[in-house]
């Protein structure tokens, strides 16, 4: 397909589609209900839904679903005909407003932290008019929230749109200080970079690893791997080129704005990275990204990977979450811009941001925590669990020449004005990036940088938008009661920078160093996902969420086992996966291989006695050895496994226990089979190496 701009958003119904097929009062009803939050007349949504049945039909759909986000991570999707039958006994092709609206799916069977028992299994999804309606593979996918029989949040869509509604309300009120009547919406737009590794199918099918946990849970180091940096922005392989030509072509019919692609650091892993959209669309738009890339790759005879961590030894993928503010008459908040004036609305913005992120380090950590993103951030690749932000010296200077009362330049001065003169223009590109920051600014925006690949952007965005949202009320509170607004903001202001400029770090935040400094500074360091989640369900957090009516108490509270939950099993699942290709697979492959050197040794005595054969001797010894070996590290980590048990039901015990024994023992256990690999003939492996996967597209 060559004419992107026919083809593109061609399976979407979207605003161009919606003004062309709906009556102009309907639309303005539609319009009405997303910009002011007003209740569907059932009589729009007849209207629309019939139309919207139309569309999907001359496209070829005999189907609908209510596309949700469940707590599973994913998204999830019911599928139900279009066939409505006569009282003739034919059948005609129909589609109501109530069944545009509601849904209802078994909400028994996902994930509720036990907000319902598993035979309560009614539940609900509700429409977002929000978001646009798509084709997905001859389906007509209609966006939904996603609730339970009682009302109980259920999905990551839901306290999504609210967190949006919260920032929004709070940000209308500052921009009201500045004078700014002509904004009535502020939202927050996103552009999330997806990271990926693509492995050829057959030897993916070789390894149980990647095929039950998604990464390998053995594998010795190649002979090459990064070292030579040849691979990153390296020409892209004819295969790979082949899939994401595909890859863009599925992507733009679907209205996502897959903009730039290019080889990663590690070999056989790329990035795309799209167009910002808000939030709530970049969301959708990045769920649906991570499905077509499985499925394309599948047609190339190729799977791709999405764990944060699928080699050892080589880069992870993560996920970097680009974050700006923006107006409904298009000025970008966390753009400094031309004027004195806009500075001064810029760097209170700025504040709310620091602020906000030093408050609330510990949400913006657990936001992101995995099992999977574990094993990046820390690493060299990605950044530390300290949580810190990077500004650039320019900005940095700035901030503390406002904090000490002068210019810029040096000049002393008692006070600044609202049009904050030190900053006539600031260019947005003074200072280089910092890939070691987790959330640095980037000239109009934050880059989030401590997502992992395979993390739905939701809860990170939800995160952001609800602390800032609290910071900018406390400010509006503050400066609508000021008797004088301009002495206010510059206290305001000041006061801000002198609190909380500790979580201000521009330097290399994988130096060691930066880690007692960190701790000297009274930053946290969550090292791991059991000791991030817990303090979800802290008070201050309770009370964060609870104000701005993000979540329940309740919510919160469930949301957390949740994550406890979904770290232990995929722990367990690792863990099994690891006895069952310990036993079944490379044991055996160690066991022959010493056999073979055995008989070899034997043979070789038996021919020529005078023969010593110390060298096979010492293999056989060294193997012998690390059989043995690896013989009681397995024990050690199926009875592990089997303590872990002796924790049901107590979800933050058991996950900690995961962490601290069984992760633990499958590291000591890997460890061992490695060694092993390094030295057993190749044709004893019983798996693909990581030459061959890596190398081997």
């Amino acid at each position: 397909m060559s004419n992107v701009p026919e083809y593109f958003g061609s399976m979407v119904f979207n605003d161009e589609v919606m003004k062309e097929r709906l009556p102009k009062e309907t639309y303005k009803a539609l319009k009405k209900t997303v910009y002011e939050g007003k209740v569907l007349d059932i009589s729009v949504a007849n209207v629309v839904a019939n139309a919207m049945k139309d569309w999907a039909v001359e496209k070829g759909c005999t189907h609908y679903t209510h596309w949700f986000q469940p707590m599973t991570g994913i998204t999830a999707e019911k599928h139900d005909s279009f066939i409505s039958s006569t009282d003739e006994g034919g059948i005609i092709m129909a589609f109501s407003g109530k069944e545009l609206i509601k849904g209802e799916p078994d909400a028994s069977s996902f994930p509720s932290g036990g907000l319902r028992a598993t035979f309560e299994a009614r539940g609900y999804t509700a429409w977002d008019p929000s978001s646009f309606a798509f084709i997905k593979e001859g389906v007509l996918c209609i966006p939904t929230a996603f609730c339970s029989y009682g009302g109980q949040v259920l999905d990551k869509k839901t306290p999504l749109l609210r967190s949006m509604e919260a920032l929004n309300t709070q940000a209308l009120r500052i921009l009201r200080l500045f004078g700014r009547t002509d904004v009535n919406r502020v939202v927050t737009t996103v552009g999330a970079e997806q990271e990926y590794f693509l492995v050829d199918e057959e030897m993916w099918k070789q390894r149980k690893d990647l095929i039950y946990t998604g990464r390998t849970l053995f594998g010795a180091k190649p002979p090459k791997g990064q070292e030579m940096e040849d691979h990153y922005f390296g020409a892209i392989k004819p295969r790979v080129q082949a899939f994401m030509t595909e890859l863009n072509e599925e992507l733009w019919k679907l209205g996502i704005l897959a903009k730039t692609e290019h080889n990663e650091v590690a070999p056989a892993q790329h990035e795309l990275a799209p167009i910002f959209a808000d939030s709530n669309l970049a969301t959708d738009h990045n769920q649906l990204t991570m499905e077509m890339m499985k499925k394309v790759a599948r047609r190339h005879k190729m799977v791709c990977l999405l764990h944060e961590k699928p080699f050892a030894g080589v880069n992870g993928s993560g996920k970097h979450n680009n974050w700006a503010m923006s107006t409904n008459t298009g000025i970008n908040l966390l753009d400094p811009g031309k004027t004195p004036h806009e500075n001064a609305q810029f760097l209170l913005f700025l504040c709310a941001v620091i602020k906000a992120v030093d408050e609330y380090q510990d949400l913006l950590r657990l936001s992101v925590a995995t099992a999977g993103n574990d094993h990046r951030l820390g690493a060299n690749e990605a950044p530390p669990a300290v949580v810190s932000m990077f500004l650039g010296d320019e900005l940095t200077d700035i901030l503390k020449s406002f904090e000490e009362k002068r210019e810029y330049n040096g000049r002393e001065m008692v006070e600044l004005e609202i049009g904050v003169d030190v900053l006539p223009h600031f260019p947005r590109d003074t200072t280089d990036r910092n890939r070691t920051s987790p959330f640095a600014f980037t000239g109009n925006k934050f880059e989030f940088r401590m997502l992992g690949s395979s993390l739905s952007i939701a809860g990170p965005n939800i995160t952001l938008n609800t602390i800032i949202a609290e910071e900018l009320e406390q400010f509006a509170d503050y400066l609508e009661n000021a008797d004088d607004f301009k002495k206010a903001l510059n206290h305001l202001i000041r006061k801000t920078i002198r609190e909380h400029k500790r979580i201000i770090f521009n330097g290399n935040g994988y130096d060691e160093a930066w880690l007692r400094e960190a701790q000297e500074r009274g930053l946290s360091n969550l090292t791991c996902t059991p000791e991030a989640m817990v303090h979800f369900s802290d008070e201050k957090n309770i009370k964060l969420f609870t104000k701005h009516r993000i979540f329940t108490e309740v919510e919160i509270r469930s949301r957390q086992d949740i994550m406890m939950e979904n770290y232990s099993k995929t722990i367990n699942i690792e863990a099994l996966t690891m006895l069952e290709m310990l036993r079944k697979e490379i044991m055996p492959a160690a066991y022959s291989y010493i056999r073979e050197v055995s008989e070899t040794a034997n043979a070789a005595k038996t021919l020529c006695p005078d023969i010593t054969c110390e060298s096979e001797l010492k293999m056989v010894s060294r193997l012998s050895s690390l059989a043995s070996a690896l013989y009681t590290k397995t024990d050690l980590l199926e009875k592990a496994v089997h303590d872990a048990h002796e924790y049901e039901g107590q979800v933050t015990k058991q996950a900690q226990y995961y962490h601290d024994y069984v992760f633990a023992a499958m590291q000591e256990a890997r460890a061992v089979a490695d060694e092993i690999e390094m030295i057993a003939g190749e044709k004893y492996w019983p798996y693909p190496t990581y030459g061959d996967l890596l190398f081997g597209v």
